[in-house]
């Protein structure tokens, strides 16, 4: 056969790449921090998760006199079980309601006849839905550093921004599952019940299963240790405790275990589980979004 008779082969066409423009990006956000001020249900997680950790402040400062670094100490305990409970129910459920909550009331196909594209859109939900989280999550922090300060208590200024950033970190996690469920559910209301759910799963489900199974399966302490990195919440604790108080032996043999196996490893560890847990929902969230045929 010559090669003028010869068959073309196929061109093979790429599928085009998502538009994505920053500028488009920052004036969703900025739409998104309103939506937030307006949302009676977050501005009361933000207030109660302030007021809780000025009262914990006042509690675990009280009758220290000048110890200082053991009122800090009992202060950052304090604050981080107030973190594991609150920023996770504030943030699921803040992410869980923004597409749903649009999809419901109609505003979502609107949107999306713009020409932005959706992943602008989810980009931009979560960047205006992470500002608003990390203020609130300042301002609770911020008003526990001032009651310290004015009862003359001693702080690691270093430690003290590491929970913070901490905090941020994990309240991102769970901001991105919470889209999650949001590109899933038709209705804000099963999005938020949704929410709730995994909000229980992670808190409470999460070291009942991890003790639970340590008994069942006779677990080791790697074991122990290398599982409870799934769950975001207890990286979380761990990280935290390595960052306040430079041991994690408060966790028992698997704290240990940690220790001894990644002694200059764990910082790097524990922020890479963080990372992994805001990085794979949101390709999901975006995929899931991406392949709703409607709105």
């Amino acid at each position: 056969m010559s090669a003028d008779t010869a068959t073309p082969h196929p061109t093979v066409r790429l599928a085009p790449l998502p538009r994505l423009s920053p500028g488009t990006v920052l004036l969703l956000a900025r739409k998104e921090i309103r939506d937030a001020l307006r949302n009676r249900w977050f501005l009361l997680y933000a207030l109660a998760f302030t007021l809780l950790a000025l009262a914990l402040s006042l509690l675990a400062t009280a009758g220290t006199g000048f110890e200082g670094a053991s009122g800090f100490g009992r202060t950052a305990a304090s604050l981080i079980n107030l973190v594991l409970l609150i920023v996770p129910l504030m943030a699921l459920t803040a992410g869980a309601v923004s597409i749903a909550g649009e999809r419901e009331r109609g505003t979502l196909a609107y949107l999306l006849a713009q020409p932005i594209s959706r992943l602008e859109l989810l980009l931009g939900k979560f960047v205006g839905l992470a500002t608003s989280l990390g203020a609130a999550i300042a301002l609770g922090f911020g008003v526990s550093a001032l009651v310290m300060a004015m009862r003359g208590e001693s702080a690691d200024i270093g430690a003290c921004l590491r929970l913070v950033g901490l905090s941020t970190v994990l309240g991102l996690a769970m901001l991105a599952v919470g889209l999650v469920v949001s590109t899933l559910a038709r209705r804000s209301a099963a999005g938020l019940g949704v929410a709730v759910s995994l909000w229980l799963a992670f808190v409470f489900a999460g070291d009942l299963g991890l003790m639970g199974s340590a008994i069942v399966f006779q677990l080791r302490p790697g074991e122990l240790f290398h599982l409870s990195l799934l769950n975001p919440l207890q990286v979380f604790r761990m990280s935290s405790l390595e960052s306040v108080n430079a041991t994690l032996d408060l966790l028992g043999p698997a704290g240990v275990f940690a220790m001894q196996e990644y002694p200059r490893a764990l910082p790097w560890l524990f922020g890479s589980a963080l990372v992994a847990w805001i990085a794979a929902p949101l390709a999901l969230a975006s995929v899931v979004l991406a392949r709703r045929s409607t709105p």
